[in-house]
């Protein structure tokens, strides 16, 4: 999946919401409640007041950086995110919000919600300021290398698009590997800057009693490491047999078109920069659906048709590459009061482009739609993978037959042709990226819990259990650093995957009690107000207000599980 982006929180403050709620003895004085929850409200609104308009002079600096990368923005960013940490870090405010949440007086659930939350986020930064403040500034240092690097190949720079194109196009085996090896150079020029960035990251976990950030972010979020990896563990068990015999498919396919054996199959020929995208090995081209189509129009049409419309979300982003700019993907909500949410895109007339489209406007009503009756500590998604989920909901359409008929994209003879392979399309990318972020959930782990050690050969380790790709010979190289989410997005990528999860559990929870068809394949929901009202009722409206199982659970009737997940893609076949 190419550009799975990243939603931006890296700017406010996360979803950091504990995995259980706090317990309240029976005996608590209604008086000492009262007084307590009053003395937290104004904590709370005193918070918010300075914190709020700082957040959102960072977004907005955070925007003009990434659609017009130089040294005068980006510095514009790092300033207001010091000033963000100097809130957030305050000690005296901390304690006296420490000291309210250990009195166990708070009843409120919704002012229980605030606390919990504030206090996950302002736990993150109690640590000495300066090292808060270089690890913003690095991190933005990093951030501003990937948006101004190109690769050159034959004398010609290279975007993102156009290395994707190559590798997804040609047949000439020194050019896929000389574009390939280029891209990659954007390895050695931020690598020891991300190996700082790291141990910085790990010094302030430290600090505040983990043993690493990567505990420690997971754990802020209401994550259990150790609940996370044992679901990565349960996702490598389900997906490997699958993806072993989808494997072989693959290389046989990808060897007849380049003329080479199986065995003889490196990075290079697998149709993009890290195999996190499935490679185009059935019979039906989606691209060509798309050469000719707005997709921007497409997505806007859609989204009218559930009754939630994008246009004014549409005219304040910009979703055309340029040079300078971030060559990813993502949604911002600049402003959670006004709601000033836009879209970054780099788009191309294709299906991946038509998918990230359709996933960063997933990202950008959830924002639209989140109730303006919440406080605004609670005004965001219940996770960040919730986000996720929803974005991943609606990207899955683009290769969908039915919506692509709905849409007019193609005709009814053309459904009929592409609906048996589109399925296979669609299960292949799936099990492709699942495998892709066992690569980054583990490399992660294991950067943060020892980051001295040889983590070129840790990275090629990796791919080659999980993905089952060869590395290249003799090649030491730090390849790891090429991804920008290792960087600035830390500790982030499982949240995709758990997204995963729920985007097939909210599927079939929507055909069945919606559609009326449980079992049902290739729904595009096309024109169903209903989903759409799903949606904002259920899901976006109560933002943070639930811990994110609960909110999981009233929506979908159950808590997050992955037989959805498996039912759509793994046992599909069987």
């Amino acid at each position: 999946m190419k550009n799975l982006s990243i939603l931006i929180f890296v700017l406010s403050i996360f979803v950091l919401i504990s995995c259980s709620n706090e317990k309240k003895g029976p005996s608590a004085n209604q008086e000492e409640v009262k007084k307590m929850e009053q003395q937290l409200q104004i904590l709370i609104d005193n918070f918010v007041k300075e914190y709020q308009p700082v957040e959102a002079e960072a977004n907005l600096a955070y925007w003009n950086a990434a659609n017009y990368s130089n040294d005068s923005n980006w510095a514009k960013f790092s300033k207001y995110d010091m000033e963000m940490n100097k809130i957030l870090s305050n000690p005296k405010v901390f304690a006296e919000l420490k000291k309210i949440k250990e009195s166990d007086l708070v009843q409120d659930s919704m002012l229980q919600q605030e606390m919990i939350n504030l206090y996950d986020a302002m736990l993150g930064k109690q640590t000495d300021t300066t090292l808060l403040n270089e690890i913003s500034v690095l991190t933005s240092q990093i951030e501003q290398k990937f948006s101004n690097f190109r690769a050159k190949y034959n004398g010609k720079e290279l975007s993102d698009n156009d290395v994707e194109n190559v590798l997804k196009t040609s047949t000439n085996l020194a050019e896929l590997e000389g574009v390939w090896t280029e891209q990659k150079k954007i390895g050695p020029v931020v690598a020891d800057d991300i190996l700082k960035l790291v141990k910085l990251r790990n010094k302030l976990a430290k600090s505040l009693g983990f043993n690493n950030f990567h505990e420690m972010s997971l754990t802020l979020s209401g994550q259990d490491p150790k609940e996370i990896s044992a679901l990565f563990d349960e996702l490598d068990n389900l997906t490997s047999g699958t993806f072993v015999s989808l494997k072989k498919e693959m290389d046989s396919v990808l060897a007849n078109r380049l003329k080479i054996k199986p065995a003889d199959l490196m990075p290079w020929h697998y149709q993009n920069r890290f195999f996190q995208e499935a490679p185009k090995i059935y019979s039906v081209d989606l691209d060509k659906y798309y050469k000719n189509k707005d997709v921007v129009k497409l997505a806007e049409e859609y989204y009218q048709g559930l009754n939630m419309p994008i246009d004014k979300i549409v005219a304040h982003s910009d979703l055309f590459e340029r040079k300078n700019k971030n060559q990813h993907a993502f949604c911002i909500d600049i402003n959670r009061i006004t709601k000033d949410i836009r879209v970054l895109c780099n788009i191309k007339p294709n299906e991946d482009w038509m998918g990230t489209m359709l996933h960063e406007n997933g990202h950008a009503l959830y924002e639209e739609y989140l109730s303006d009756n919440l406080p605004w500590i609670l005004k965001q998604p219940a996770h960040i993978f919730t986000t996720e989920a929803v974005a991943l909901f609606f990207q899955r359409l683009s290769t969908n037959p039915q919506w692509m008929e709905d849409m007019k994209i193609i005709d009814a003879k053309d459904k009929e042709k592409i609906t048996p392979v589109s399925a296979k399309i669609l299960r292949l990318k799936e099990l492709v990226f699942s495998r892709w972020a066992q690569v980054m959930y583990r490399f992660e782990k294991a950067l943060y819990e020892n980051p001295d050690q040889d983590l070129n050969k840790l990275w090629w380790d990796l791919v080659e259990k999980y993905q089952m790709i060869k590395r290249p010979a003799n090649r030491n190289m730090p390849d790891w650093a090429t991804k920008i989410h290792i960087a600035t997005s830390p500790c982030y990528y499982h949240n995709y995957l758990l997204g995963e999860l729920f985007a097939s559990q909210m599927y079939y929870y929507l055909a069945d009690k919606v559609v009326g068809s449980p079992d049902a394949i290739n729904l595009s929901f096309f024109g169903n107000t209903k989903v759409g009202d799903f949606f904002k009722d259920k899901i976006f409206s109560v933002g943070a207000k639930y811990q994110w199982n609960d909110m999981i659970q009233r929506a979908t009737g159950e808590k997050l599980t992955a037989k959805y997940f498996a039912k759509q893609f793994i046992n599909s076949e069987k």
